[in-house]
């Protein structure tokens, strides 16, 4: 079978957002912690930035490789249901993306320009090299920020549904 770079991405993006969304609402129900300033470690970025990055990586995945515009969010989500309305938005958006303009992404050229750093890469490697495992690690350290203030979260959750 052909590498297939929709489904190389755009399915494990939706899944793992909607996992994202869960695991939020378990903490808001859990009460007590503020999105806008729940870390891990003092020098770490607090919960809503991870979730800030984890959305902005899909979305900016999904329109790269699909070649449209990049939906602009103005990073204004402080609350659990602002940003599960966030994660929503994103989903919506990913679902919304023709599949069939996905063909022949994987050879694509995707330059991602930083303050610091430039990143080159063909489609394929964007996904496999950088978009998964960076919105993986934001969702991850999102879960573990939530855990480490007592929310009652396991692997399934993680793994949602």
């Amino acid at each position: 079978m052909a590498y297939d770079i929709y489904d190389a991405s755009i399915p494990s993006l939706i899944h793992m957002l909607g996992g994202l969304s869960s695991v939020l609402a378990k903490g808001e129900a859990h009460g007590g912690i503020d999105p806008a300033d729940a870390r891990l470690a003092p020098d770490m970025l607090p919960l809503k930035a991870q979730v800030y990055i984890a959305t902005d990586g899909a979305k900016g995945c999904g329109a790269r490789l699909a070649g449209v515009d990049i939906p602009k969010y103005e990073d204004v989500e402080t609350t659990f249901p602002e940003l599960r309305a966030r994660i929503a938005k994103t989903v919506a958006f990913l679902k919304s993306l023709d599949r069939k303009a996905f063909a022949g992404a994987e050879g694509k050229q995707i330059v991602l320009k930083f303050p610091n750093n430039t990143f080159e890469f063909n489609g394929a490697d964007y996904v496999g090299k950088f978009v998964l495992p960076n919105v993986y690690f934001h969702i991850t350290t999102a879960y573990g920020i939530l855990r480490n203030r007592g929310v009652a979260l396991g692997k399934s959750d993680y793994l949602g549904g």
